[in-house]
């Protein structure tokens, strides 16, 4: 099987939505292909990165070789909006696409964290944390469902993701993980070794929601 790239450019770009074991997916491929992992949380960090993905949303070109410079992979929204555009930027990366056990298992973990979120005031005095929120909301809207507060459809709009990038990732070149899964499927894909170690399971609803909490705090 086909190892990663070398250092240039993504071996790996992240299809699967958030709430489908993305952090934790940071923290493993930054531990097996030795680069950072481009996820929301680096949002947070690169503020001049909103602009770029609010555009995208909008459906304007991006540079993504310049935006994504230095990293080894992409997880999480909101790259998984544009994985397609993203692989077809670089030369035959590994498509990665997680999921959860059931869209059901994925939707509890999505309103109860991302959605709830979303709906919260925000601080006055934080105009970056506005930026952030008016993004995702744009891409969201935009990428997903306007309907994501909706049960109904985002659970439409989840399984049909899934389903499209099942059907439309290169032959060969299409890595499937579910949080259960741990190291294996990644290792197997990229020709590493299993890490001697626990796969980093972090970011749990609970985690989410707590952090959210002391945040409000």
């Amino acid at each position: 099987m086909p190892e990663a790239r070398a250092s240039d450019g993504l071996a790996v770009v992240g299809a699967g939505l958030g709430r489908t074991g993305t952090n934790s997916l940071k923290l493993a491929l930054e531990r097996l292909l030795g680069r950072p992992c481009y996820h929301m949380t680096e949002v947070f960090e690169r503020q001049p990165d909103v602009a770029v993905w609010q555009a995208a949303a909008r459906g304007e070109p991006a540079d993504w070789r310049s935006l994504l410079d230095g990293f080894g992979a992409t997880v999480d929204w909101p790259a998984c909006s544009f994985w397609r555009e993203i692989a077809h930027t670089y030369e035959d990366p590994w498509i990665l696409l997680s999921t959860r056990s059931s869209p059901e298992i994925w939707w509890t973990s999505f309103e109860a964290t991302i959605a709830a979120g979303l709906q919260k005031p925000v601080p006055a005095d934080r105009p970056d944390w506005a930026g952030r929120r008016a993004m995702v909301l744009d891409l969201l809207d935009a990428t997903f469902t306007p309907g994501w507060r909706n049960h109904d459809d985002a659970v439409a709009a989840y399984q049909r993701h899934v389903d499209e990038v099942r059907s439309t990732a290169p032959a060969g070149r299409l890595i499937e993980w579910r949080p259960d899964d741990g190291w294996e499927p990644l290792c197997s894909a990229l020709g590493a070794a299993v890490p001697d170690e626990p796969f980093p399971h972090t970011n749990s609803t609970a985690e989410f929601v707590a952090e959210q909490h002391a945040a409000d705090g």
